[in-house]
């Protein structure tokens, strides 16, 4: 029996459960927004807010045990760089799971995890990007402006 045993098996090996999760954290890390079954989401979130904490420490063995876990370099890099400064200040709660809908084929319910300030990094980017495509003069406007 599984009295108080937490966690989700996922039908798999542990070695299999243990690559299946480190893929997803490493997505998610990268992409900083996935959508995915509700379980995996929820198993993904404990994973990745304890990476997000080593990121916010930031000492060595922080870095090194980040490297151990996660499978690639530059999702440790944008870890350490990018996220956990955004979250300096935070005491956890660095992630976001909303649920979606069903998928087609099995009915699984889908789930999209996200770090809680993804709407307004996104909102930023757009406006910078919006900026940019006005400031930018189109080539006829460039050759007036050169005679």
């Amino acid at each position: 029996m599984r009295h108080k045993r937490s966690g989700s098996n996922f039908g798999r090996t542990a070695n299999q459960r243990k690559a299946l999760l480190r893929g997803l954290v490493s997505a998610l890390i990268l992409q900083e927004r996935i959508e995915t079954t509700l379980a995996k989401a929820k198993e993904t979130r404990v994973i990745a807010e304890r990476f997000v904490t080593m990121g916010i420490k930031g000492d060595l063995n922080s870095r090194r045990l980040a490297l151990a876990g996660l499978p690639s370099k530059p999702a440790v890099a944008k870890l350490f760089n990018e996220i956990a400064p955004r979250f300096q200040g935070r005491n956890g709660g660095y992630l976001r799971i909303v649920q979606t809908r069903n998928r087609m084929g099995d009915s699984a319910p889908m789930a999209v995890i996200e770090f809680v300030d993804y709407e307004s990094r996104r909102q930023e980017a757009g406006k910078q990007a919006k900026e940019k495509k006005e400031k930018k003069p189109s080539g006829e406007q460039q050759k007036k402006e050169e005679k």
